[in-house]
């Protein structure tokens, strides 16, 4: 599809923004858990556990809607999802125990999802393969404003009038988006009506995604090394707020800050992909992110940093997110056509439920301290780059060639 200049912005634009519903609400309220946990009489471990019912969701949402988008086109699964974040949302800000708000997150992260299918599976509709790694890097720098803006609006909104009008500021947003998509957004793929939604096709369309040599292996090795960022996310509010001593609103910026990185490695990652290819500069970033992982956890081991020395290195850390997320997906999503909803969703269980096991762990480990959080977000990083560097035992020649799905 050939798109004017102005257009191919707020194209980005959109994609951006579906992509960005389920990092802000995953961000948003990250402020507020010890207030959550004070006002539902819990502990702040157990608030963590509604982060991880949301990535169980999505995981698990990714997964039908892949074939669905396939099947009936993009637009009317992308609608059906987006109303079920909505009323999930607002039903969230009335919540009065710990357990409700988990169901009611799973619930939530089962609609918004779909923001994140469609929007990678629209990228690979109206953009030539060639430019997919572009266009995600540029997807990447609208989704990274969201931990630069949501941590802060949450946690004022939180100090200010109480966590659960960050669930309802949610759900107006996403009225918002979805108003620009039924107006705005291209509609991409037609619906293919021989796409069967059976569960036996479905399975064995799967199948033949996931057992693809290239597809597993950046799948994989994206999903765990990306998980990095979900253990801080899940950790960082807890380290920051309770154990640095900083306050909600402080807490917002510094995230802020953190997000910088992954804005500025993402918009390099265009200028360095007219040099480099993108297998290289996932093995340079998850190069440099195990050496700083491993030196986080010494430090934080044996109490060498303060607060400041701390964010620098989280800083550093998070840089290689920007360079490894766009890359891992353009590579994952490459051999695929006529499934690429099938294939993006499929990735995206793949991380998600890897990013639920790893916050999971980061509360199951929780002891007070920063090594849970930094120890797995190097676990994460080390492991990637392991299955990197075992490239060649997997891919064989013919394995990067297109395929007729």
């Amino acid at each position: 599809m050939n798109l004017t200049r102005k257009q191919h912005f707020f194209t980005i634009l959109i994609l951006g923004s579906l992509a960005t519903i389920s990092p802000f609400s995953i961000d948003m309220y990250l402020p507020g858990f010890p207030a959550i946990a004070k006002d539902l009489g819990t502990s702040v471990a157990q608030v963590e556990l509604s982060l991880t019912a949301y990535l169980i969701g999505i995981a698990v949402g990714q997964l039908l809607y892949g074939p669905l988008l396939d099947r009936y086109g993009r637009k009317r699964p992308l609608y059906a999802g987006l109303i079920v974040y909505i009323v999930a949302s607002f039903f969230c800000a009335y919540t009065s125990t710990v357990e409700n708000l988990i169901a009611l997150r799973f619930l939530q992260a089962l609609g918004g999802c779909v923001g994140m299918v469609a929007a990678q599976a629209l990228i690979r509709d109206i953009f030539p393969i060639s430019e997919t790694a572009v266009a995600l890097s540029s997807l990447t720098l609208v989704i990274a404003v969201s931990p630069m803006v949501a941590p802060t609006v949450g946690g004022y909104l939180t100090a200010s009038v109480g966590w659960p009008y960050v669930f309802v500021l949610l759900g107006i947003i996403t009225l918002v988006i979805t108003a620009t998509v039924v107006f705005f957004l291209p509609k991409g793929k037609d619906a293919d009506p021989e796409i069967s939604l059976a569960p036996r096709v479905v399975l064995k369309s799967f199948r033949k995604v996931v057992t693809h040599q290239q597809f597993a292996l950046y799948a994989l090795a994206g999903g765990i090394s990306t998980s990095a960022s979900f253990a801080y996310i899940g950790g960082s509010s807890d380290v920051i707020i309770n154990l640095y001593g900083f306050t909600e609103q402080q807490y917002g910026w510094i995230f802020a800050f953190l997000a910088a990185g992954l804005i500025g490695s993402s918009q390099l990652n265009q200028l360095l992909l007219k040099r480099l290819t993108s297998e290289q500069l996932i093995r340079t970033a998850l190069l440099y992110q195990s050496v700083t992982g491993i030196i986080l956890v010494l430090g934080t081991w044996q109490h060498w940093f303060g607060p400041a020395i701390f964010i620098g290195l989280m800083f550093i850390f998070l840089t290689g997110q920007g360079l490894v997320n766009p890359n891992a997906t353009a590579l994952t999503l490459a051999p695929f056509h006529r499934h690429i909803g099938s294939a993006a969703s499929l990735n995206g269980f793949i991380r998600m439920s890897v990013g639920g096991l790893v916050t999971a762990l980061v509360s199951v480990f929780h002891n007070g301290t920063e090594v849970p959080m930094v120890g797995v977000m190097a676990f994460c990083v080390i492991s990637g780059l392991l299955l990197i560097l075992s490239r060649p035992y997997w891919l064989k020649p013919s394995a990067t060639a297109d395929t007729d799905l």
